[in-house]
């Protein structure tokens, strides 16, 4: 499929897109729009240095391995909520994410991001399609995401797709820490992302949850900074499937393999509820 791209001056102004995502409400069709969007950026420091401390990352010449996906969320807003993408943002489900890092995130300040949605599939619950992220330097291709997204309520003919993303169990305890009351609304102020599930309890309830829950990219995030040299800084896929949301405030625990090119992790809770699975190998 011929793709067409449309390039901004600027990442768009996140406030009209918001209001825009909570007038729509209904399904308006069965298939992704053929347009990509894409905008040249620049990293800010002081914008980095305050979503490694909401994230744990250290500091390093080397960009968080999740951070791409922050530069992008403006793009990944105005391409949800243009007129012509079918599905209503308000109460998509993340389902899981996979990152490639082609070469080291280090020396990064000119960027040229890209989104578009592709991959429509069937689904037991409706309907899924992947978020594409491309980060791009002067020398080609840094670095790229998917991120699977559920709509529920869609109908499309086909048998229903459903991957997973499963661990072995053979994992070690590595770390554990809190995710504070507030870490939904310190994230998104950092990201952007004000989805009202993330932001208090109050909100959360609007939406049926009982409690406000974390963003699933910042576990993501708070999860790679954990795991710091464990994971290779390139030529590396990560990829993680969210299971059960990680309700706020709550204790969780981190079990991955040890330090190599390719392993396992999983992000617990207590009683042993499973928040997230995931692994990372070699882009093949």
């Amino acid at each position: 499929m011929s793709r067409e791209w449309r390039t901004l001056d600027s990442t768009p102004f996140l406030p009209p897109l918001y209001w825009r995502a909570a007038l729509k409400r209904k399904i308006t069709g069965s298939t992704l729009p053929d347009e990509g969007l894409r905008c040249h950026l620049r990293v800010n420091p002081e914008h980095l240095a305050a979503y490694r401390q909401v994230c744990g990352f250290a500091d390093s010449p080397v960009l968080p391995g999740t951070y791409p996906h922050v530069l992008a969320f403006g793009l990944q807003m105005q391409l949800l909520t243009d007129k012509q993408f079918p599905f209503p943002l308000l109460g998509l489900i993340h389902l899981s994410n996979r990152i490639r890092i082609h070469r080291p995130l280090g020396g990064v300040s000119h960027l040229m991001v890209g989104v578009h949605a592709n991959n429509l599939q069937p689904h037991a619950k409706g309907a899924t399609f992947d978020i594409v992220t491309t980060v791009q330097d002067s020398l080609g291709l840094l670095w790229e995401a998917e991120s699977r997204m559920l709509c529920r309520g869609v109908k499309l003919e086909g048998t229903p797709h459903d991957d997973h993303v499963s661990a072995t169990g053979d994992v070690s305890e590595l770390a554990r820490w809190k995710a504070p009351a507030d870490i939904g609304r310190r994230y998104a102020r950092v990201s952007g992302d004000y989805n009202p599930i993330h932001l208090s309890a109050l909100t959360a309830k609007l939406f049926g949850f009982p409690q406000a829950i974390a963003h699933g990219l910042w576990s993501l995030a708070r999860t790679l900074a954990a795991l710091d040299e464990n994971v290779p800084a390139a030529n590396v896929e990560i990829e993680v499937e969210f299971n059960k949301p990680v309700r706020l405030p709550s204790e969780v625990i981190l079990l991955a393999h040890a330090a190599g090119a390719s392993g396992e992790l999983l992000l617990k809770g207590m009683g042993d509820l499973q928040h997230m699975a995931g692994k990372w190998h070699p882009i093949a």
